[in-house]
């Protein structure tokens, strides 16, 4: 009740927008109330009659539009501490405003690899309160030269992770990767100088990691889990130990076994400093995609990690692979990949689990298919306890099947949205900073995908144009598939073509030469007549 009088007060500027709400009302139920009461109306009554509706459902539009831009405003000058002049706020710098995106949710991704860069990438235009705990586990294995020259770390997934927290995300990918091509730095890579030279000023790693938020404008934090030289050893299930990383693929296929399970050598790695903090203080937990046994579960085998995560008040989320991955999760299901980590933790490390439509082209599916990957069966009843979100998370990049990072990250903002419903927090401004944020997103993705399908039709015949005018719903969803086919069965068809052209070139060829053959046994038989004549 609070709340809603401070609507009322001068310094607010709500009170002109509700006034002329109400005279919007008045207006046009006086207008409708006109046009009961009369026996008998003229022309001139009529217009009387609508000009003065028309003028109240003005009213009304035009004070809830204002109403609504003013509230957007309030909220601005709420959220703002270092606003010098509150007065003069304009509803635009909402969108590029730091501190509503610094009061966001506090979401920590735990994992490695390009798919835990996927979901950085999506949700850094949502919030700033962002963390990803990433592996470190490349020790003993093989060395770059730029590694073996400058003895830094392992930190491949770490940088990956700084490039998608990256504010110029492009800018510093080329620039983390650069490797020098002349002169003594010959070999070496950017980011190996990088992380020795932070070392060297901030006197270890982790302070490295952490303060390269300041130096590179990242949107959120980067924390390796371990300081400790972390090994990854693979257990299979014929009893066959693997202790290097980067051969448990190349075993489990040799071998034709799977992974029975994966320890840590030494098992006590403990967690690097301000892991477990921020675990415990996060609103969302993250746990994938990426490979399962290398860079999901060693995670949550870390010291603590485990424990943190069962006792945080945090929604908790799995986000399933779309493909199975060779030699680690052959012919595996989403249940299976849950049921691993049931395994190796326990319960109460899940809550919810995002796994994608497997609404994909068929033709990238044989392509998978003859690396020995497939896409990762969809049988949720064998999990209990969990609650599964079936979302279109898939998309296609440089002919590789790919999460897409702004589904994604609107998949797990909308779960927090509906957590924030839950606890009746909808007059919250993270809730409507979030839902704002979000539905403007799938408005332009809309738009995005409106165009793309503008642009295809304005490379069709004129044929093709009047059948994209007609088509379903259902060639409407499919349509990139069934180019796809169509593109398939016409290679098939001129493929069978050659083939048959072949073949009767070949009859054609075999017919000339008996014709060649006859003929020539009969000027054979003619000569022999005539020498037997003589």
């Amino acid at each position: 009740m609070k709340g809603f009088m401070q609507w009322f007060k001068s310094s607010s500027k709500m009170k002109r927008w509700i006034f002329l709400i109400l005279v919007g009302i008045l207006l046009a139920c006086y207008g409708l109330a006109k046009i009961l009461v009369m026996k008998e109306i003229s022309f001139l009554e009529v217009g009387e009659v609508v000009a003065v509706f028309v003028a109240g459902f003005l009213a009304i539009i035009i004070g809830l539009i204002c109403l609504n831009k003013r509230t957007l405003e309030v909220l601005i000058e709420s959220t703002d501490e270092r606003m010098e002049n509150k007065k003069n706020v304009n509803v635009k710098s909402l969108i590029f405003n730091k501190t509503v995106y610094d009061k966001g949710p506090n979401i920590v991704v735990i994992g490695g690899g390009t798919g835990l860069n996927t979901v950085l990438s999506g949700l850094k235009q949502y919030t700033n309160n962002l963390t990803a705990i990433v592996t470190v586990s490349d020790y003993g294995e093989a060395v770059s030269n730029s590694r073996r020259e400058l003895q830094t770390m392992p930190l491949g997934d770490i940088k990956d992770s700084i490039i998608s927290l990256a504010s110029k995300e492009e800018q510093v990918d080329r620039l983390f990767n650069y490797e020098f091509e002349s002169g003594k730095l010959r070999g070496l890579n950017f980011s190996d100088i990088y992380f020795l030279a932070m070392k060297g000023i901030n006197g270890n790693f982790e302070d490295s990691i952490i303060k390269s938020n300041e130096v590179i404008n990242m949107i959120g934090k980067v924390i390796p889990v371990t300081l400790d030289e972390m090994g990854i050893v693979a257990e299979l299930d014929n009893g066959y130990i693997v202790k290097e990383k980067s051969r448990i693929a190349d075993v489990v296929s040799e071998k034709i076994t799977k992974i029975n399970r994966i320890l840590l050598n030494p098992t006590n790695c403990r967690p690097a400093p301000g892991v477990i903090e921020t675990i415990k203080n996060a609103d969302c937990i993250i746990i994938g995609p990426g490979s399962l046994y290398t860079n999901v579960i060693p995670n949550l085998l870390v010291s603590g990690v485990t424990k943190a995560i069962k006792e945080s008040t945090a929604i908790k989320v799995y986000i399933s692979n779309i493909m199975t991955e060779p030699g680690q999760t052959d012919n595996y299901s989403v249940s299976d990949h849950l049921n691993a980590i049931i395994e190796h933790c326990g319960n109460g490390v899940v809550d919810y689990c995002i796994y994608d439509t497997g609404e994909i082209i068929p033709e990238f599916i044989k392509k998978y298919n003859m690396q020995g990957q497939d896409i990762v069966d969809q049988d949720i009843e064998k999990v209990k306890g969990i609650r599964f979100l079936q979302r279109n998370l898939s998309m296609i990049k440089d002919d590789m099947i790919r999460h897409d990072p702004s589904l994604v990250a609107s998949s797990i903002i909308e779960l927090i949205c509906d957590d924030l419903k839950y606890q009746d927090k909808q007059n919250d401004p993270q809730y409507l900073m979030l839902n704002t944020k979000l539905r403007e997103e799938k408005r332009i993705n809309k738009i995005k995908k409106d165009m793309a399908k503008k642009a295809k039709k304005q490379g069709t015949s004129a044929k093709n144009q009047k059948q994209w005018k007609t088509k379903s719903k259902f060639s409407d969803k499919y349509s990139d598939r069934i180019a796809s086919i169509r593109e398939a069965d016409k290679k098939a068809k001129a493929k069978a073509e050659g083939r048959t052209k072949s073949k009767n070139g070949n009859r054609k060829t075999k017919t000339q030469k008996t014709k060649n053959n006859q003929e020539l046994r009969a000027q054979m038989l003619e000569k022999l007549k005539n020498s037997n004549l003589k």
